[in-house]
């Protein structure tokens, strides 16, 4: 039964996460391009020559790592289609996914240097949230994509379903153990809602099975030097554990060396998240026994705010 988990896992493992990546920013910046247009029709100032847009607005992208395999992915599309639709697309984030702070003078920034629309993934739901509604109240739209923050100003949210990819998670752990579990969950900020969302789901879900004997987290930094310590450290903290489930692409990394390290890989069942090309080798060398990555199913606009708030 194992050997047939493990075989779904990989299979799963290897579906085009980074083209999926690709369409999704492919799709923001045609949704941006409408708004631009939406915008300009109400303020009667958009020209057209040759079919074309006289102007060429400016979109500023700034998520929460500008090196993690998802993202780049995302820079790699969103930059196809802003070639196609002749947008200036600027992409930034800070040297880490805990540094709300330089995310909110890049957002500051974006807006002094004239951009016309902002794309955020936020690193702090409620620290990013005065920053967000500043660019909003200069007549900007905003687009949240992947993480989200708590601000009624923004456009359009486009994201995962955290709450179900957690319950999957669940489903998936559920699926392939027996009796009572001892469950480890290694998660990232707590103040970013894309993983405290994963994690409710994935709680949700385990707390409704009744099979739980017990149930940890920890939080740690978004590397994988601090998940891959932090998870050492749990696994010596918690004898007899079955599962550790993690929910991003640095502590899915990170909880992969850490069972390597430990000599855990037989012992310990792993549920990530994402689709570094690391994480799936790990998928077959057996530290990590399934992996979820963002298809176009659990994609979808959150929330539209109509045109005529701008």
């Amino acid at each position: 039964m194992r050997a047939d988990y493990e075989k779904m896992a990989r299979q799963a493992g290897r579906k085009p996460g980074r083209m999926l990546a690709a369409l999704i920013a492919f799709l923001l910046i045609l949704l941006i391009v409408a708004v631009m247009i939406l915008r300009a029709a109400f303020s009667g100032s958009m020209g057209f020559s040759g079919g074309e847009p006289e102007e060429k607005y400016k979109v500023a992208m700034i998520v929460k790592s500008t090196k993690s395999a998802f993202f780049q992915s995302v820079f790699a599309g969103a930059g196809v289609a802003a070639t196609e639709y002749n947008i200036e697309l600027t992409t930034e984030g800070p040297e880490t996914e805990e540094d709300y702070e330089m995310q909110n003078a890049l957002i500051d920034q974006a807006v002094k240097n004239g951009a016309d629309a902002i794309v955020i993934s936020a690193v702090d739901f409620e620290e990013n949230k005065a920053a967000v509604d500043r660019a909003a109240g200069k007549g900007l739209p905003v687009v949240v994509i992947d993480s989200d923050v708590n601000s009624s100003l923004v456009s359009c949210r486009i994201g995962t379903d955290n709450l179900e990819a957690g319950r999957m998670a669940a489903e998936a752990v559920l699926a392939q153990t027996e009796g009572e579990l001892i469950v480890g969950i290694v998660n990232f900020d707590e103040n970013t809602a894309n993983g405290q969302e994963r994690e409710a789901g994935f709680r949700q879900a385990m707390e409704e099975s009744g099979r739980v004997e017990d149930m940890t987290t920890i939080n740690v930094l978004s590397t994988t030097e601090d998940a891959r310590e932090g998870t050492r450290e749990l696994i010596g903290a918690t004898p007899g554990l079955d599962v550790i489930v993690t929910f991003n692409e640095w502590t899915s990394l990170g909880v992969g060396w850490a069972i390597r390290d430990e000599g855990k890989k037989d012992d310990i069942m792993v549920t990530a998240f994402d689709s570094n090309v690391i994480s799936v080798g790990m998928l077959e060398t057996g530290e990590v026994d399934a992996s979820s990555c963002r298809t176009p199913m659990p994609w979808a606009i959150w929330e539209w705010r109509a045109p005529t708030a701008f």
